[in-house]
């Protein structure tokens, strides 16, 4: 019999917040028995294996992330909304980073389809609405914008510039400014 109280969704969030404390790569369905005080056996009529615990600790850390990027950009356009959306992202990372780790795990496409990963999507092509960027430039622009994010977020978490100046805030807001000034002046492919 399952201990009560127990249910799938108690135990992704519970997931999450171990992932946040010791990194998304040591949540187990073991580690998350031990910190209920029960039995792995006990866990498994609420989740799967380990594998299925980290997809709920991803799905949960994608719509969190959509909601709170949603929020950020309401009534926001242009750079204003650029740089609230990353900021999101960034602060995200800061606030949860084995959530932020989570959120980079590779779904299977059935999965995928039904995520809030979509959500995000869809936000970035708003914003890049308001640039005025053209199929299939927007594809590409979406690329540079998750690559941009993400590559400087896990830099940055992995002490890639602890010991350099100017500190990383600063760096931050120069980058999103090129972005902004890049997505300005997208260059175009000559059709002729």
């Amino acid at each position: 019999m399952a201990r009560a109280g127990l249910n799938r969704g108690r135990l992704i969030q519970a997931g999450a917040e171990l992932a946040d404390e010791v990194g998304f790569d040591q949540v187990t369905v073991s580690a998350l028995a031990r910190r209920f005080g029960v039995t792995v056996a006990s866990l498994y009529s609420h989740v799967r294996n380990s594998h299925d615990l980290r997809v709920g600790i991803a799905l949960l850390a994608l719509g969190e992330l959509a909601d709170e990027a949603t929020d950020a950009l309401a009534g926001r356009a242009g750079k204003e909304a650029l740089t609230a959306f990353a900021n999101v992202y960034r602060d995200y990372a800061h606030r949860h980073p084995g959530r932020w780790t989570a959120a980079q795990l590779r779904l299977d496409p059935e999965t995928a389809a039904g995520s809030a990963g979509f959500r995000h999507s869809a936000m970035m092509r708003a914003i890049l609405r308001g640039y005025h960027l053209p199929e299939p430039d927007q594809t590409h622009a979406v690329r540079l914008l998750g690559s941009v994010f993400q590559g400087f977020v896990g830099l940055e978490m992995g002490g890639g510039f602890d010991h350099s100046a100017p500190a990383p805030p600063e760096s931050w807001e120069r980058v999103l400014d090129a972005v902004d000034a890049l997505l300005r002046t997208w260059p175009t492919t000559d059709a002729t």
